[in-house]
């Protein structure tokens, strides 16, 4: 996997801003549900109730945080990083439920449509927008590197967009008297949330079925090791991911009768870290005379005869 030139942003400082974020969307969140329910409002509760799930999201993604960084122990061999991967795959699935749920009352908002104070949508919208977009931009530059913080950032970038349709339907409102305008918008919203966390959910999926990573190709790893001098084959390959951003690597490899073990695997080693970024690889050697007979290039399982 290759090495990104992404900016590191220290824990401590890294917390502090979630922290920050959990606090402005609790207060928004209670802001926007009492104006939902004063303006009779959909829009702004159904915005509530995703800025209510965001806060939610961030209250996990911030225990995950801390609980990532823990070492590991003798329950947790290969440490507690992957916490943050479930956590993402609960707040994506959060997202997806919320979405269902909002598309179910504005259909029957439109069915039967209220009226809404427009001023109170208005107002209580763009208030929203502020501290949607200051929680977007606490999360653009850690998300980079985190599919949990990338799902926290996906929420809010989400919410800010809520918020301008929000605003927008309180002006159609107190303009031209637009009453399905407010549904019509929530059940947009509602669309575009669920589009947002299908497409990206399937990373976290990916990361806890131990699946390849998705930027490293597979094949011109697997050619890079049968090119170093003494490799004659690979079979049993597992390429797959410690964490979100380690990628690691185990594979039988089998090397010509009196080549040297130890000097081949250092080779191989050193190949797979300057080239693909693979610093966990676990080979196990084999001479060509007792290698595996019909060993499959993936997996455990041996061919059919």
């Amino acid at each position: 996997m290759p090495h990104d030139g992404h900016a590191h942003i220290d824990p401590a400082s890294g917390d502090r801003r979630v922290s920050i974020a959990i606090w402005a969307n609790a207060l928004l969140t209670v802001a926007q549900i009492v104006g939902g329910i004063l303006s009779g409002s959909l829009a702004l509760i159904a915005d509530a109730l995703h800025n209510f799930s965001d806060m939610a999201s961030l209250v996990i993604a911030f225990a995950a945080r801390k609980i990532a960084r823990r070492p590991a122990d003798e329950r947790m061999t290969f440490g507690y990083g992957r916490i943050e991967v479930v956590a993402a795959l609960i707040n994506y699935t959060t997202l997806i439920l919320v979405g269902v749920y909002v598309i179910y009352e504005g259909g029957m908002r439109l069915i039967k449509p209220t009226e809404v104070a427009g001023w109170t949508v208005v107002i209580l919208g763009s208030v929203a927008l502020v501290v949607d977009t200051l929680t977007a931009l606490l999360t653009y530059s850690m998300q980079k590197r985190s599919v949990n913080i990338r799902a926290l950032f996906l929420h809010n970038l989400s919410d800010a967009l809520a918020s301008v349709a929000v605003i927008i339907g309180g002006s159609l409102i107190l303009l031209y008297n637009m009453w399905w305008v407010d549904p019509a918008i929530t059940i947009g919203i509602a669309l575009y949330i669920l589009y947002l966390a299908v497409t990206e959910i399937g990373g976290p999926i990916r990361i806890l079925m131990l699946g390849s990573p998705p930027d490293l190709d597979n094949e011109a790893v697997i050619a890079a090791i049968r090119a170093v001098e003494g490799v004659h084959d690979v079979h049993h390959v597992h390429l797959w991911q410690m964490q979100e951003n380690q990628a690691a690597l185990d594979c039988h490899v089998v090397i010509s009768d009196g080549a040297p073990g130890e000097g081949v695997k250092t080779a191989l080693k050193a190949r797979l870290a300057d080239e693909f970024g693979i610093q966990h690889s676990t080979l196990e050697i084999e001479y060509l005379e007792h290698a595996h007979e019909g060993a499959q290039l993936y997996g455990h399982k041996e061919s059919e005869a």
